[in-house]
Protein backbone atom coordinates (compact mmCIF):
# COMPACT_ATOMS: atom_id res chain seq x y z
CA UNK A 1 0.00 0.00 0.00
CA UNK A 2 2.97 2.29 0.50
CA UNK A 3 3.40 2.54 -3.27
CA UNK A 4 -0.04 4.08 -3.76
CA UNK A 5 0.21 7.85 -4.23
CA UNK A 6 -2.33 10.08 -2.49
CA UNK A 7 -2.57 13.78 -3.26
CA UNK A 8 -3.15 16.32 -0.49
CA UNK A 9 -3.88 19.56 -2.40
CA UNK A 10 -3.87 22.04 0.47
CA UNK A 11 -4.20 22.47 4.21
CA UNK A 12 -5.81 19.56 6.04
CA UNK A 13 -6.04 18.29 9.61
CA UNK A 14 -2.61 17.21 10.85
CA UNK A 15 -3.95 13.82 11.93
CA UNK A 16 -4.90 13.09 8.32
CA UNK A 17 -1.33 13.69 7.19
CA UNK A 18 0.19 11.72 10.04
CA UNK A 19 -1.94 8.65 9.39
CA UNK A 20 -1.68 8.84 5.60
CA UNK A 21 2.11 8.86 5.80
CA UNK A 22 1.98 5.50 7.56
CA UNK A 23 0.28 3.87 4.57
CA UNK A 24 0.72 5.88 1.39
CA UNK A 25 3.14 7.93 -0.67
CA UNK A 26 1.90 11.46 0.10
CA UNK A 27 2.20 14.26 -2.43
CA UNK A 28 1.38 17.69 -1.01
CA UNK A 29 0.77 19.98 -3.97
CA UNK A 30 -1.89 21.69 -6.03
CA UNK A 31 -3.22 19.40 -8.76
CA UNK A 32 -2.46 22.04 -11.41
CA UNK A 33 1.24 22.09 -10.41
CA UNK A 34 1.89 18.39 -11.04
CA UNK A 35 3.86 17.08 -13.98
CA UNK A 36 2.17 14.41 -16.07
CA UNK A 37 4.16 11.54 -14.59
CA UNK A 38 3.31 12.47 -11.01
CA UNK A 39 -0.33 13.16 -11.89
CA UNK A 40 -0.54 9.70 -13.42
CA UNK A 41 0.70 8.06 -10.23
CA UNK A 42 -2.01 9.53 -8.03
CA UNK A 43 -4.88 7.19 -7.21
CA UNK A 44 -6.34 8.91 -4.17
CA UNK A 45 -6.99 12.43 -2.89
CA UNK A 46 -7.48 13.68 0.67
CA UNK A 47 -8.96 17.18 0.60
CA UNK A 48 -10.41 19.77 2.94
CA UNK A 49 -12.08 22.37 0.76
CA UNK A 50 -12.31 22.69 -3.00
CA UNK A 51 -11.52 20.08 -5.63
CA UNK A 52 -13.24 20.89 -8.90
CA UNK A 53 -13.72 19.27 -12.28
CA UNK A 54 -10.44 20.60 -13.69
CA UNK A 55 -8.48 19.11 -10.82
CA UNK A 56 -10.26 15.78 -11.21
CA UNK A 57 -9.56 15.74 -14.95
CA UNK A 58 -5.87 16.38 -14.33
CA UNK A 59 -5.52 13.05 -12.49
CA UNK A 60 -6.13 10.28 -15.06
CA UNK A 61 -5.89 7.39 -12.59
CA UNK A 62 -7.58 8.81 -9.52
CA UNK A 63 -10.08 6.41 -7.95
CA UNK A 64 -11.24 8.04 -4.72
CA UNK A 65 -11.50 11.58 -3.33
CA UNK A 66 -11.83 11.60 0.45
CA UNK A 67 -13.28 14.90 1.63
CA UNK A 68 -12.93 16.24 5.18
CA UNK A 69 -16.37 17.37 6.32
CA UNK A 70 -19.97 16.31 6.09
CA UNK A 71 -20.62 19.01 3.47
CA UNK A 72 -18.77 18.32 0.23
CA UNK A 73 -20.04 21.11 -2.00
CA UNK A 74 -16.45 22.15 -2.75
CA UNK A 75 -15.84 18.84 -4.50
CA UNK A 76 -17.46 18.33 -7.90
CA UNK A 77 -18.94 14.99 -6.93
CA UNK A 78 -21.24 14.84 -9.95
CA UNK A 79 -18.32 15.22 -12.33
CA UNK A 80 -16.31 12.71 -10.33
CA UNK A 81 -19.15 10.22 -10.55
CA UNK A 82 -19.38 10.65 -14.32
CA UNK A 83 -15.75 9.56 -14.52
CA UNK A 84 -16.19 6.60 -12.18
CA UNK A 85 -14.42 8.35 -9.30
CA UNK A 86 -15.78 7.78 -5.80
CA UNK A 87 -16.18 10.76 -3.45
CA UNK A 88 -16.50 10.24 0.30
CA UNK A 89 -17.31 12.60 3.17
CA UNK A 90 -17.37 12.37 6.97
CA UNK A 91 -21.01 12.05 8.09
CA UNK A 92 -22.29 10.95 11.50
CA UNK A 93 -19.11 11.66 13.49
CA UNK A 94 -19.93 15.36 13.86
CA UNK A 95 -23.67 15.07 14.40
CA UNK A 96 -23.55 15.42 18.18
CA UNK A 97 -21.26 18.45 18.30
CA UNK A 98 -23.28 20.32 15.67
CA UNK A 99 -26.57 19.48 17.38
CA UNK A 100 -25.15 20.56 20.75
CA UNK A 101 -23.99 23.83 19.20
CA UNK A 102 -27.44 24.44 17.73
CA UNK A 103 -29.03 24.11 21.15
CA UNK A 104 -26.36 26.25 22.81
CA UNK A 105 -26.73 28.91 20.15
CA UNK A 106 -30.50 28.84 20.55
CA UNK A 107 -30.25 29.36 24.32
CA UNK A 108 -27.61 32.08 23.97
CA UNK A 109 -29.72 33.92 21.41
CA UNK A 110 -32.98 33.74 23.32
CA UNK A 111 -31.63 34.33 26.85
CA UNK A 112 -28.71 36.65 25.92
CA UNK A 113 -26.13 34.72 27.95
CA UNK A 114 -23.07 36.10 26.08
CA UNK A 115 -24.26 39.70 26.56
CA UNK A 116 -25.04 39.05 30.21
CA UNK A 117 -21.56 37.67 30.83
CA UNK A 118 -19.95 40.66 29.10
CA UNK A 119 -22.14 42.96 31.20
CA UNK A 120 -20.90 41.24 34.37
CA UNK A 121 -17.23 41.25 33.29
CA UNK A 122 -17.48 44.96 32.54
CA UNK A 123 -18.26 45.58 36.21
CA UNK A 124 -21.92 46.48 35.81
CA UNK A 125 -23.32 44.10 38.44
CA UNK A 126 -23.63 46.17 41.56
CA UNK A 127 -26.06 46.42 44.47
CA UNK A 128 -29.42 47.40 43.09
CA UNK A 129 -28.24 47.04 39.48
CA UNK A 130 -29.23 43.84 37.70
CA UNK A 131 -28.96 42.73 34.11
CA UNK A 132 -32.17 43.58 32.23
CA UNK A 133 -34.73 40.81 31.83
CA UNK A 134 -34.24 38.91 28.59
CA UNK A 135 -36.90 39.72 26.06
CA UNK A 136 -37.51 36.09 25.12
CA UNK A 137 -37.75 32.69 26.76
CA UNK A 138 -37.57 29.20 25.28
CA UNK A 139 -40.65 28.24 27.26
CA UNK A 140 -43.68 27.67 25.06
CA UNK A 141 -41.87 28.15 21.77
CA UNK A 142 -42.68 26.42 18.50
CA UNK A 143 -39.45 25.39 16.80
CA UNK A 144 -39.34 24.68 13.09
CA UNK A 145 -36.48 22.63 11.69
CA UNK A 146 -35.49 23.55 8.17
CA UNK A 147 -33.98 20.17 7.39
CA UNK A 148 -34.48 16.83 9.13
CA UNK A 149 -31.44 14.82 8.13
CA UNK A 150 -29.01 13.15 10.52
CA UNK A 151 -28.12 16.37 12.34
CA UNK A 152 -31.65 17.73 12.20
CA UNK A 153 -32.93 14.64 13.98
CA UNK A 154 -30.25 14.98 16.66
CA UNK A 155 -31.34 18.59 17.20
CA UNK A 156 -34.95 17.48 17.48
CA UNK A 157 -34.00 14.82 20.04
CA UNK A 158 -32.29 17.48 22.14
CA UNK A 159 -35.23 19.87 21.85
CA UNK A 160 -37.82 17.42 23.15
CA UNK A 161 -36.81 17.70 26.85
CA UNK A 162 -37.29 21.46 26.60
CA UNK A 163 -41.01 20.78 26.05
CA UNK A 164 -41.25 22.91 22.91
CA UNK A 165 -43.43 22.07 19.94
CA UNK A 166 -41.38 20.81 16.97
CA UNK A 167 -42.25 20.95 13.28
CA UNK A 168 -40.18 20.63 10.12
CA UNK A 169 -39.86 21.33 6.42
CA UNK A 170 -37.95 19.17 3.95
CA UNK A 171 -38.47 18.41 0.28
CA UNK A 172 -40.71 15.50 1.25
CA UNK A 173 -42.36 14.18 4.39
CA UNK A 174 -40.46 11.70 6.57
CA UNK A 175 -42.83 8.83 7.27
CA UNK A 176 -41.05 7.93 10.50
CA UNK A 177 -41.07 11.48 11.93
CA UNK A 178 -43.78 12.29 14.47
CA UNK A 179 -43.45 16.07 14.10
CA UNK A 180 -45.80 18.24 12.06
CA UNK A 181 -44.68 18.56 8.44
CA UNK A 182 -45.00 21.71 6.33
CA UNK A 183 -44.62 21.35 2.55
CA UNK A 184 -43.10 24.81 2.05
CA UNK A 185 -40.57 26.84 3.98
CA UNK A 186 -42.97 29.79 4.08
CA UNK A 187 -45.70 27.65 5.60
CA UNK A 188 -43.27 26.51 8.27
CA UNK A 189 -42.15 30.08 8.99
CA UNK A 190 -45.75 31.23 9.33
CA UNK A 191 -46.52 28.43 11.80
CA UNK A 192 -43.47 28.65 14.08
CA UNK A 193 -41.71 31.38 16.04
CA UNK A 194 -38.25 29.81 15.96
CA UNK A 195 -36.43 28.36 12.96
CA UNK A 196 -33.27 26.26 13.00
CA UNK A 197 -31.69 25.89 9.56
CA UNK A 198 -29.62 22.75 8.97
CA UNK A 199 -29.78 22.15 5.22
CA UNK A 200 -26.77 21.77 2.89
CA UNK A 201 -25.48 24.11 0.24
CA UNK A 202 -27.28 23.28 -3.00
CA UNK A 203 -28.66 25.41 -5.85
CA UNK A 204 -32.12 24.87 -4.36
CA UNK A 205 -31.20 26.25 -0.91
CA UNK A 206 -29.51 29.48 -2.04
CA UNK A 207 -30.81 32.39 0.08
CA UNK A 208 -34.05 30.54 0.77
CA UNK A 209 -34.23 32.24 4.17
CA UNK A 210 -35.06 35.63 2.69
CA UNK A 211 -37.02 38.73 3.67
CA UNK A 212 -40.34 36.95 3.14
CA UNK A 213 -39.41 34.07 5.44
CA UNK A 214 -37.99 36.40 8.11
CA UNK A 215 -41.15 38.52 8.03
CA UNK A 216 -43.23 35.37 8.47
CA UNK A 217 -41.26 34.50 11.63
CA UNK A 218 -42.17 37.93 12.94
CA UNK A 219 -40.97 40.38 15.62
CA UNK A 220 -40.86 37.63 18.23
CA UNK A 221 -39.16 35.24 15.86
CA UNK A 222 -35.71 33.73 16.20
CA UNK A 223 -33.49 32.32 13.45
CA UNK A 224 -30.65 29.87 14.16
CA UNK A 225 -28.34 28.77 11.34
CA UNK A 226 -25.89 25.90 11.76
CA UNK A 227 -26.20 24.71 8.15
CA UNK A 228 -24.54 26.90 5.55
CA UNK A 229 -24.28 30.68 5.22
CA UNK A 230 -25.44 30.13 1.63
CA UNK A 231 -28.95 29.52 2.98
CA UNK A 232 -29.56 33.03 4.36
CA UNK A 233 -29.93 36.39 2.65
CA UNK A 234 -27.69 38.27 5.09
CA UNK A 235 -28.71 41.72 3.87
CA UNK A 236 -32.36 40.86 4.50
CA UNK A 237 -31.47 39.37 7.87
CA UNK A 238 -29.55 42.47 9.01
CA UNK A 239 -32.43 44.68 7.90
CA UNK A 240 -35.02 42.54 9.70
CA UNK A 241 -33.02 42.47 12.93
CA UNK A 242 -32.36 46.19 12.78
CA UNK A 243 -35.98 47.14 12.13
CA UNK A 244 -37.43 44.70 14.63
CA UNK A 245 -39.17 42.66 11.95
CA UNK A 246 -37.26 39.69 13.39
CA UNK A 247 -36.53 39.35 17.09
CA UNK A 248 -33.08 37.74 17.15
CA UNK A 249 -30.69 35.48 15.28
CA UNK A 250 -27.85 33.11 16.13
CA UNK A 251 -25.40 32.22 13.38
CA UNK A 252 -22.48 29.81 13.23
CA UNK A 253 -22.08 30.09 9.45
CA UNK A 254 -21.86 32.98 7.00
CA UNK A 255 -22.16 33.58 3.28
CA UNK A 256 -18.57 34.69 2.67
CA UNK A 257 -16.53 33.17 5.47
CA UNK A 258 -14.51 34.35 7.28
CA UNK A 259 -15.97 37.74 6.37
CA UNK A 260 -18.88 38.66 8.62
CA UNK A 261 -21.00 41.63 7.48
CA UNK A 262 -20.49 44.76 9.55
CA UNK A 263 -24.24 45.19 9.64
CA UNK A 264 -24.56 41.94 11.62
CA UNK A 265 -21.58 42.67 13.88
CA UNK A 266 -23.22 45.92 14.96
CA UNK A 267 -26.48 44.31 16.09
CA UNK A 268 -27.10 43.48 19.76
CA UNK A 269 -29.76 40.91 18.86
CA UNK A 270 -27.38 38.76 16.79
CA UNK A 271 -25.21 36.05 18.39
CA UNK A 272 -22.31 35.21 16.08
CA UNK A 273 -19.93 32.24 16.21
CA UNK A 274 -16.88 31.54 13.97
CA UNK A 275 -18.16 28.34 12.27
CA UNK A 276 -17.16 26.22 15.25
CA UNK A 277 -20.03 23.73 15.54
CA UNK A 278 -17.84 20.68 14.87
CA UNK A 279 -14.78 22.36 16.37
CA UNK A 280 -13.86 20.01 19.21
CA UNK A 281 -10.70 17.92 19.36
CA UNK A 282 -12.52 14.56 19.59
CA UNK A 283 -14.83 15.32 16.67
CA UNK A 284 -12.14 16.71 14.37
CA UNK A 285 -9.95 13.68 15.15
CA UNK A 286 -12.85 11.37 14.28
CA UNK A 287 -13.39 13.25 11.01
CA UNK A 288 -9.68 12.96 10.19
CA UNK A 289 -9.73 9.23 10.92
CA UNK A 290 -12.71 8.72 8.60
CA UNK A 291 -10.93 10.57 5.78
CA UNK A 292 -7.98 8.18 6.09
CA UNK A 293 -10.06 5.07 6.74
CA UNK A 294 -12.01 5.63 3.52
CA UNK A 295 -8.73 5.56 1.56
CA UNK A 296 -7.40 2.53 3.44
CA UNK A 297 -10.62 0.59 2.98
CA UNK A 298 -10.85 1.46 -0.69
CA UNK A 299 -7.32 0.46 -1.60
CA UNK A 300 -7.30 -2.49 0.79
CA UNK A 301 -10.74 -3.99 0.16
CA UNK A 302 -12.20 -2.10 -2.81
CA UNK A 303 -15.00 -0.51 -0.82
CA UNK A 304 -15.47 3.01 0.51
CA UNK A 305 -16.95 3.46 3.98
CA UNK A 306 -18.98 6.64 3.38
CA UNK A 307 -19.46 7.29 -0.35
CA UNK A 308 -21.68 10.21 -1.35
CA UNK A 309 -24.67 9.42 -3.60
CA UNK A 310 -23.39 11.39 -6.61
CA UNK A 311 -20.38 9.12 -6.94
CA UNK A 312 -21.48 5.54 -6.30
CA UNK A 313 -18.93 2.85 -5.65
CA UNK A 314 -17.85 1.12 -8.82
CA UNK A 315 -18.49 -2.52 -9.45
Amino acid sequence: MSRIAVLVPGKIHERVLARLKECFDIIEADASALDSETAGRIRGVAVSGTFGAQAIDSLPNVELISSFGVGYDGVDAKHAGSKGVVVTNTPEVLNDDVADTAIGLLLNTIREFPRAESWLRDGNWKPGQNYPLSRFSLKGRHVGLYGLGRIGREIANRLEPFKVKISYHTRSRHADASYDYYPTLKALAEAVDTMIAIVPKTPQTHKTVNAEILAALGPGGVLINVGRGWIVDEDALAAALSSGALGAAGLDVFYDEPNVPEALLALPNAVLLPHMASGSVPTRNAMADLVVDNLIEWFGNGKALTPVPEAPVKG
